[in-house]
Parts: C-alpha cells; structure tokens; sequence
C-alpha cells in the first residue's frame, strides 16, 4: 500500500511512525510533514489546508489510503472532494467536520438528541452576550469562540468582567478571526477530564483506551489553555463501568444522531468528556485524532493501525476484531519554545534530541521545528512531544523527564507535573449491568 498523510505536526508524525510499521505499506507520502516524518516518509510541500493542491497531489500519486491528520482540511471538505474522485480516505467529510468546526452546531446536536452536556447560551452581537454575563449569578463560566481556534478559543472566566474582556477580544477586536464572529458562553462543568477517541465507518465503533490531556500551560493546572501540554494513557481512574457509560450515554447516541440527520460520519470521533458522580458529559468534539492524545496511543497500540483506518473508510468496522493494547502506562510532555501559547521565538537550534530518543522506551514526535541547513530550529510553539513506557505511571515520568533533560533549545519550557494529578474516581450512576467498576 501507499499511503498519504496530510499533516505537518507531532500529530501526523506519530501516526506516520505507526503506520510506518505496518507490513501492509510500502510507501508513506507526506504532506506538508516535518523533520520527523522526513525520516520515515517523502515529505511534500503543499499546505495542509491547500484543498486543491492536496487533491492534485491524490490524483498523482493514487495513493490506496489518504488520513488526514489536521481539522481544517476537513472542515474545508479535503475528504469530500478525495471520495468524489474515488480516493479512500479516513476523516469524516464537510458536514461532519462541523462537529468540531462549530462549536455552535456541536451544541445543538447534543441538545436535539439529549446527549449529556452543559447548559449554554450563543450570541452573535457583543452587547447582548456581555449583557447576559453581566446578569450570571453563578461563576465560573466559559466563554468559547465558534469557530476553529488551534485550541486558544477557550476561556474560563472568573467573574463578569473577565468574561467581557474576552467577548471584547473574541468579537470586537477579533483577535481569533471569523471563529469569534459567534460565540458561546457555556455551564463551568467541574470533575475530571478524559479524553475518548474512536474509530468509526458510520455505524460501529473502535473505542480507545482513554486519555488525559493537561491543557493549560503552567504546572498545577495554572495559566492559559493551550493546545495541550502533555498527556497520559490510560487514565487511572477511568473504570469499566465508566467506559460502558461514555459508549452507551455518549458515543453511540452520537453516531446515531449524526445517522438521523443524515450526516456521514467515517474517521476519527474524538470526545472530550467531563466526569463527576452525575456520569460523563460532553465538553467537545474533534473530527480527527486528537494531539498530543494520538502520540501515546499510538505508543500503546500493538495491533496494526492501518487495517483500522481501512476498514473504517470502506465502512467494514465491523468485520474487525478487537486491537490490543500494551498494557504500560504511556506519558506525553511537550516541550514549548518561550512565549507559548502567545508570541513564541523560532529559529532556536534544537540540541540533544538524538539523546533523548536513545533513552529506553522514548520516542520523542516533532511538531514545530524545521530542517535549517543542518540545525534542526524550533518553528512553532509546541515543538517536541516526548513520550515514554513504563510499568507503571512513576517509571514512565521517570524516562520522559529523563529525555527532556537532554534536549535544550533557547527558551524551552515544559510542565513538569505531567502524570502527577491524583484524581478521586468519581462514582458515576449505576449502569444496567449494576458491575463492579474494574479498572482499564
């Protein structure tokens, strides 16, 4: 098989480094791709959200299988315009890209369907979103731009006059472009967050074992939101019977109400859950594999990725068998150049990462760095993702920690508390099956 990925970050390095190890592939295109995947794959330059040029690059190449790793290509309709052409591609088309590209929308569908989630408002004028703020009783609330954001549309306000600073930002100075031109301010939902990603063909489902993302930039839960700071798999605290309730509450009456309003949904469905002893609720959905969840769980996934991927795009998800999962603790840290996530340096030599890859059970994904010369520089806020196995969650911190304290750059920064949350495990309602809660 030939495969191609569209994609330029840590994301679509890992999932090059897994699909690279199939017997199935004999050839990976990448496009744009980075350092990383230049090592694994023939790298093209054509932006991820270069629809046209993409779909050139298809008819070309004729690859057997396209994943897209980014949202905006598919929000864009990269993935309609491939299957009109007769490409098999993993990511769901337009119409189902808006799960992730409107936050709007998201809401509504899980309101039409009762799906678990918070309560919510959505405005399209500044004065009569900072009016309804300023009449809240009840603090924190959350105030998300619509639109697509990189993961910097989210704000957990304090009190009313942050959050009308922000709607200011959001929809008067447009500082996130047409993503603030709606907005919602949602329910300040409290418990623990997991992140559950799928496989899906539009019918069945492949659920993940869960991940916990650390969104916000400094230790401690403290500071902005981020795109994500590190990660770790599989979450401690995340149960059986809490996994039948994410499937059963969330994922598939999801898949079922994207099936009655006549949505195509085939690729990666990606929740982003809130659980407290009330059970799971939804806090976001992503279209595509999520980043930097996608690099420890490729870390954990034994079995072949790529007949999943298939199997998913020729809607034959239900012909597979279970995968199998390595049962170590993976964590993820993401190394971020000085500024992150405002204003960031580039052009830092990046120094020792050859080091850190040979410490034992590391694998270290490039997201934002680039090939000057021979120097490897930083070109991006978060630049590296180190992920390490361990048997249990204190060996698994020890080498990733290990590794980034051999790679160094100017400014380079990172949360050193990735995999340190002692999270209570929320009770959660009883489920049909009345089990003990075992856990993952």
């Amino acid at each position: 098989m030939k495969v191609l990925v569209v994609g330029g970050g840590g994301r679509e390095h890992a999932l090059v480094w897994k699909i690279k190890s199939s017997p199935l592939v004999q050839e990976i295109v990448c496009a744009p791709g980075n350092p990383g995947t230049a090592k694994l794959a023939r790298n093209v330059e054509i932006a991820a959200n270069d629809v046209q040029r993409l779909v050139e690059l298809a008819e070309r190449e004729k690859p057997d299988l396209v994943v897209v790793g980014p949202e905006e290509p598919l929000v864009l309709g990269l993935a309609d315009q491939l299957r009109k052409r007769g490409v098999r591609v993993f990511g769901p088309g337009a119409r189902g890209a808006r799960i992730e590209g409107s936050k709007l929308y998201a809401k509504e569908i899980l309101e039409r369907h009762r799906i678990p989630t918070g309560g919510y408002k959505r405005f399209d004028r500044a004065g009569s979103a900072k009016g309804y703020l300023e009449s809240c009783k009840y603090w924190p609330q959350v105030v998300k731009a619509d639109g697509l954001a990189a993961g910097k549309g989210v704000f957990v306000c304090a009190d009313a006059r942050e959050a009308c600073a922000v709607v200011d930002t959001l929809m008067e100075q447009r500082k996130l472009g047409a993503a603030g031109e709606q907005i919602v301010v949602e329910e300040f939902l409290d418990g623990q967050e997991v992140s559950v990603l799928s496989i899906t063909d539009g019918r069945g489902l492949l659920i993940f074992e869960p991940a916990i993302d650390h969104k916000q930039v400094g230790d401690g839960d403290t500071g902005a939101n981020t795109g994500g700071m590190g990660v770790l798999s599989p979450a401690p605290w995340v149960t059986r019977r809490l996994m039948r309730q994410i499937e059963s509450r969330v994922l598939l009456p999801t898949l079922h109400a994207l099936t009655i309003e006549e949505v195509e949904f085939q690729g990666l469905l990606y929740a982003g859950l809130m659980v407290n002893d009330g059970g799971p609720r939804v806090l976001e959905f992503n279209c595509r594999f999520g980043d930097p969840e996608t690099q420890v769980l490729v870390r954990r996934f034994k079995s072949d990725l790529v007949p999943y991927l298939v199997a998913a795009a020729d809607g034959k998800l239900a012909d597979m068998e279970p995968p199998e999962w390595d049962a170590r603790v993976c964590i993820g840290v993401v190394m971020c150049a000085e500024g992150y996530p405002g204003e960031y340096r580039k052009g830092d030599p990046i120094l020792g990462l050859e080091k850190a890859d040979a410490v034992g059970d590391v694998v270290a994904f490039v997201a934002g760095a680039k090939q000057q010369g021979k120097a490897l520089v930083t070109s991006g806020g978060r630049v590296l993702c180190v992920t390490a196995l361990g048997a249990d969650v204190e060996e698994a911190r020890a080498k990733a920690y290990e590794a980034c304290g051999l790679v160094r750059w100017q400014g380079a920064f990172f949360r050193r508390d990735i995999g340190l949350r002692r999270e209570r495990a929320p009770v959660g309602p009883p489920d049909s099956h009345g089990e003990s809660g075992d856990v993952l």
